[in-house]
């Protein structure tokens, strides 16, 4: 990924902005795709984030979500060499089968994913819906594409601004 992201920047990889994803990835973009100012004519990418959440309710999808969030230094701050044997011999073997039960009480059967990524996908939706109804403008609206990832699980960041960059934006929000 980084290759074809550095290809991407016709100034060479001097000029690359690092952006850290939740998984502690390193996606390393061309300064200009990173937006700090007014709507321009080229390609916009507007990535909304939110923090996360498993694929299913099942053991296997619970441990893996449960593993990339509380591996982050961020999250849990414990040193590591006290942190692992703890998250991996204690937590990892019974939380997964206890949150997958809590989130079945909550899970949206229609689409089969989190409330969380419902909302997501739906405040997306939304705002895609709003910018194609000319509310920035009527220009602007073929040139800004939306799309929404998750800093834990799936979209990832990495998918989301890689598929902004596939429709060929130019600049990310």
């Amino acid at each position: 990924m980084f290759q074809r992201l550095e290809a991407a920047c016709s100034g060479g990889p001097g000029q690359l902005q690092r952006l850290v994803t939740g998984r502690g990835h390193e996606v390393r973009v061309p300064a200009h795709v990173i937006s700090t100012g007014p709507l321009m004519t080229e390609k916009i990418g507007v990535l909304l984030v939110n923090l996360g959440t498993p694929e299913a309710t099942d053991y296997w999808s619970m441990r893996r979500y449960l593993k990339e969030f509380l591996s982050d230094r961020r999250v849990v701050e414990t040193p590591r060499i006290l942190w692992w044997p703890i998250l991996n011999l204690i937590i990892l073997s019974t939380r997964p089968a206890q949150r997958g039960k809590a989130y079945d009480s909550i899970w949206n059967v229609a689409r089969n994913e989190s409330p969380l990524k419902t909302t997501t996908r739906s405040q997306a939706e939304k705002l895609k819906a709003w910018i194609e109804a000319g509310s920035l403008g009527s220009r602007t609206a073929p040139n800004i594409h939306v799309d929404w990832a998750m800093r834990y699980g799936k979209p990832s960041i990495e998918q989301g601004i890689t598929g902004l960059m596939d429709k060929g934006c130019e600049r990310l929000l």
